[in-house]
This record gives C-alpha cells, sequence and structure tokens, in this order.
C-alpha cells in the first residue's frame, strides 16, 4: 500500500481532523471514503480525491474505503466497478473495505418509513416536471405539493406500494418534507426515491425504487461510520441537506460531517463523464483507456506514473477556490518521475540511411560489427549498461541532415562533423535521393580516433545524434500525440467541447527503427528515446509505442513567459 500521508499535508481539511481529534469529537477516530459512481472509467479529477480522501486517512491512523454509489441501475455496469478498483489499485492505494451503497437499500428503506413516521416525508404524485417547476428559484418562492399534506398513513401505504412495485415508472416519488421557501433550493423537499424499473448489475430486478444521491450518501456513510466526508465544490449547497436527513435519524453513531474541496480542473481536458463517454461512443477516440484521454486507464497505457500523479496532486494542495492548471505542470510530474527511473534506449522515428564509406570490412569481406558500451540511466548508475552494435550502415532521423543547412543547424550537412552517440564523429560527404527529390541515403567518414566519442587532438564538435544500426534494427511503430482539445477550455466560446477537438491529436510512425534490446522492453514500460522523449510500450500491441511526455519542459516555459509579461 502507498503511504498517502505525505499527500494529505497542509490542506484545510487536515486542519480540520486535527481539530477534532484536539477536541475527541470522534474520540480520535478518522474514517474515510472515495465514493464513485459505477457508470464510467476514473479520470485525473478521481485522482485528487483518491489522494485527498487515503491521503487524511492514513495521515491520522485512519481508514478509507471505497463505496461504490450504484443507485441508477440505467447507466451503472460491473465493467465500470471492476475497472475502478483497478485504476485505485494502480495509482497505489488499498481501500481498507469496499462497500457498494446498495448494500444498504434495506436500512435506507426502513429509515425512510422512519421519516414518514415522523411526517417528514410525503409521496407526491406530481410528474418530475411539475416539481421541477413548483420548486421555483432564487428569488422566487416555491409552491407546496397538493400532496405535501397526506396522513401518513397515507404516505406509508403508498411508499409500501411504490416498493411492491404497484405503479408505474415515474407515476410517484418519496419527497421530503423541508422547507418549500428555503433560499437553498436543494431543501425545498427534494425528491428521495423515484420507481425505476431498471436491472441492477448487483440487486438484479429485487428493486423497483431507487435512492436519489442527496439520500443515499450521508446515511451511508452514518452506517459505515464515515467521520469526514469530502467532495467536491459542487456539492457545497447539498451540505445542508446532508446535515437534515441526518439530524432527523436515530444513528448509530457520531454523525459524519461533508467537507468540500476544488475539483482539480486542466487546460485542453474535459473530465465530464458525459462528455468522455460521449467520445468514446461517437468514435471521437479509441475507447475509455485511449492514451488521449484523461481516464486513469488512459493516461496508463499512454505511460504516466502513478506516483507522478500522486505527486502532481499533493503539489495543488486542497483549497475551497476553483482554479484550473495548465497540463504542461503535470507534465513536468510525469517528466520528472521518468528521467529518474525510466532506462534510455535509442530509436529512430523517421529513419534515413547514413553510410559510412569508409568503414572496414572483415578477412570474409563483411563489414565490422562493434559493440559499444552504453549507460541505461546516467541518473541511476544501478541500472547498469548496455551493449549496442554498430556497424558502417546506419539509420538516423531524417531531420538530421540538411543539404542547406538554416543558421543555427549544427546537425549533419556536407562537410559537417558530428557525435554520434557513444561512438564515433563522423562528416557526412553527399547524399543519394530518390525520384522525387527526398534524400534517402547519407554518406559519411569517420575518424577512427574518436572512438568513445572524444576525440584525441581535443576537437569539439556542436552536435551529438542518436543512431541505430541498420543491420540489427528492430522494426516499430510509435504514436505521438498533441491535446486532444485545442483550446484552452474546451467548449467555452461555443458551449460544445467537441467544437475544439484538435484533428491532429495524433500521428502514428510505422516505419520505426530501434535498437535491438528494446524488443526485451516490458508491456507498459516506459523508457526514454533518447533526444525524442518517453515513450511506452502497448501493454496489447507488440512493439508499439506511445510517447508519454516529449522532453522539453514546457511548463517552465510557460512560467517564465507569465513571469516576463506579469
Amino acid at each position: 500500500m502507498t503511504d498517502a500521508s505525505k499527500y494529505a499535508a497542509g490542506d484545510f481539511i487536515a486542519d480540520v481532523v486535527r481539530e477534532d481529534n484536539a477536541k475527541g469529537t470522534y474520540q480520535g477516530r478518522v474514517q474515510t471514503r472515495f465514493p464513485p459512481e459505477p457508470n464510467g472509467y476514473l479520470h485525473i479529477g478521481h485522482a485528487k480525491a483518491i489522494v485527498n480522501d487515503f491521503g487524511i486517512a492514513q495521515q491520522f491512523g485512519g481508514t478509507c474505503n471505497v463505496r461504490f454509489d450504484d443507485t441508477n441501475p440505467d447507466t451503472e455496469e460491473a465493467e465500470f466497478a471492476e475497472s475502478i478498483l483497478k485504476d485505485i489499485a494502480w495509482l497505489g492505494f488499498t481501500p481498507e473495505h469496499v462497500f457498494h451503497a446498495s448494500d444498504y437499500f434495506e436500512v435506507l428503506y426502513e429509515w425512510a418509513e422512519a421519516l414518514i413516521l415522523k411526517g417528514l416525508a410525503y409521496v407526491d404524485d406530481q410528474s418530475a416536471e411539475t416539481i421541477s417547476e413548483q420548486r421555483g428559484g432564487f428569488g422566487k418562492p416555491g409552491i407546496e405539493s397538493p400532496y405535501r399534506n397526506r396522513s401518513i398513513e397515507e404516505n406509508l401505504d403508498l411508499f409500501r406500494r411504490m416498493r411492491a412495485g404497484e405503479f408505474e415508472d415515474g407515476s410517484r416519488v418519496l419527497r421530503a418534507k423541508v422547507d418549500m421557501q428555503a433560499v437553498n433550493m436543494q431543501l425545498r423537499d427534494p425528491v428521495m426515491y423515484r420507481i425505476r424499473r431498471g436491472h441492477h448489475f448487483r440487486t438484479g430486478d429485487k428493486w423497483c425504487i431507487y435512492p436519489m444521491y442527496d439520500w443515499a450518501h450521508g446515511q451511508s456513510d452514518a452506517v459505515e461510520g464515515v467521520t469526514h466526508s469530502m467532495c467536491t465544490l459542487e456539492f457545497e449547497d447539498h451540505r445542508p441537506l446532508y446535515d437534515w436527513y441526518l439530524d432527523h435519524l436515530d444513528l448509530p453513531r457520531e454523525q459524519p460531517r461533508q467537507y468540500e474541496f476544488a475539483r482539480l480542473e486542466l487546460t485542453h481536458t474535459v473530465t465530464s463523464k458525459r462528455r468522455l463517454a460521449q467520445l468514446v461512443r461517437e468514435g471521437h477516440v479509441d475507447g475509455w483507456d485511449d492514451p488521449r484521454m484523461p481516464t486513469l486507464s488512459g493516461l496508463r497505457r499512454r505511460g504516466y506514473p502513478p506516483a507522478a500523479i500522486r505527486e502532481f496532486c499533493t503539489s495543488i494542495g486542497t483549497s475551497k477556490t476553483n482554479s484550473r492548471h495548465a497540463i504542461e505542470e503535470l507534465e513536468w510530474f510525469v517528466r520528472d518521475e521518468l528521467n529518474r527511473t525510466a532506462l534510455r534506449r535509442m530509436a529512430v522515428l523517421r529513419p534515413i540511411e547514413l553510410v559510412i564509406d569508409n568503414w572496414p570490412s572483415g578477412p570474409d569481406g563483411a563489414p565490422v560489427v562493434e559493440w559499444f558500451e552504453v549507460a541505461n540511466n546516467p541518473e541511476n548508475p544501478a541500472d547498469g549498461v548496455r551493449q549496442v552494435p554498430f556497424t558502417g550502415r546506419l539509420y538516423i532521423e531524417a531531420e538530421d541532415f540538411e543539404e542547406e543547412p538554416p543558421p543555427g543547424y549544427f546537425r549533419l550537412s556536407p562537410g559537417r562533423e558530428v557525435r554520434l552517440r557513444g561512438a564515433y564523429f563522423v562528416t557526412a560527404t553527399h547524399a543519394d535521393k530518390d525520384g522525387d527529390g527526398r534524400v534517402v541515403r547519407v554518406h559519411a567518414t569517420y575518424d577512427p580516433a574518436t572512438k568513445g566519442g572524444s576525440a584525441p587532438d581535443g576537437r569539439k564538435v556542436k552536435s551529438t545524434m542518436h543512431w541505430v544500426s541498420a543491420e540489427h534494427a528492430v522494426a516499430a511503430t510509435a504514436a505521438l500525440y498533441d491535446h486532444l482539445f485545442a483550446a484552452l477550455g474546451p467548449g467555452e466560446a461555443t458551449g460544445d467541447p467537441l467544437d475544439d477537438l484538435n484533428p491532429n491529436s495524433r500521428e502514428v510512425l510505422a516505419g520505426c527503427r530501434v535498437e535491438p534490446v528494446l524488443a526485451e522492453t516490458a508491456p507498459g514500460q516506459v523508457v526514454q528515446f533518447e533526444r525524442l522523449g518517453y515513450f511506452a510500450l502497448d501493454p496489447d500491441k507488440p512493439m508499439y509505442f506511445h510517447r508519454t511526455v516529449g522532453l522539453r519542459d514546457e511548463w517552465a516555459r510557460l512560467q517564465k513567459r507569465q513571469a516576463a509579461q506579469g
């Protein structure tokens, strides 16, 4: 289990827990929960909630459970529940217990009857549209339902018949009798139960009435013994109702309290599950785990390390004010983690041949093969070294040669000498072209005295290039990614995020050539392609690499630009 205690340090909720412990509010007990609805895959915004929920519990020696909010049979599936548990484990956390709101359907029903018996709940025969209209609005009074003052006996009878399945879907609801003139709209006689005949992935067809979120949430917290119930700021207006329900029930233990924190928003990103589902349904992406998606399964496939996500969530803290963070900030944490942990490898994504015309041949006439020892990760000597083959015919990047180099270009061009990483100095002489005038082969000579990449006479070169031996190269495919949405705030200009989809969010290069050791890469492993970025091997497609992030620190560049403007 990940030690999440440091991930909750310094936030306002931790201060609340310290104060509660000092007062003995819960006798020093701390229990939290992460309550996802199993109607989609978790995304990066959920990661912040997970870090908060588990972090607070671990920081104070408490426990954290997972509780699925499975109160809507029409949209929830076992597949989603399984994926959520997988994502939580991947992120590095282990729940004390896994519960479901459906575990408490019977006790929730009994508590609903208890409110009816207290005269605090009633069955309403009106349609959802009428109920919505009668609730009024801000500055507009609510209108009491004509069924609000039904007798306790009639309400109890009708509610039991609702459960028994005597009425059609949508024909009746159970509402709490709170205050139809409350300033807070959540308190204007909210719906507690609705009739919905849908097959539930856990309870099957046992129930035809289902509790609303606000009714199930706080009561489930109370059943489990939650002390500090954390949610995002959009539920702030729901807190008075959360408390109202709990205030009017005979609870088995101390009443939990709800606290709200700012949700995680990123530039170029949409985290609405409805919008994410639309992307999948309409084929804009390959699935929930498409590497362009902000889902945790998508980030995992793309190669994001869970440690980097946890550190990012920690860095932005837990506040009460919503703000949007640059996605480049998250990428900084990804790059920083991978710089320490990823093995270095050489890969050529857009290959052209480099032929060393003065390369020697052996006694049998075959070209000589040399092996160079190269560090696997200069940041970590414990990662050791590997042997890389070098021959007289190599692959280099097409962009690493220019016949007529522009100003400031220091890579290969006719007459210019460069260093080949860990091998020799070479000087380009001329190039071969195809019928369309494209360079397909570069000819060069090498200096045998520069073996290992340095000249005994002390001369310097201005460029070091990666390469792959053509004789030993392994074919690979690389997928390069840009933002899925071109706009900083998708949909802000038009109201529809899909208007801002980036048509060039992915480029697939099928003709890559990589050094032979990359054939031993484990599925999901992330390596650094030298000079090109960090790449993760797809878990299902052989030799298919996703670029996780590039090497360039875009976050530092943005900070410098903001400082210059500020």
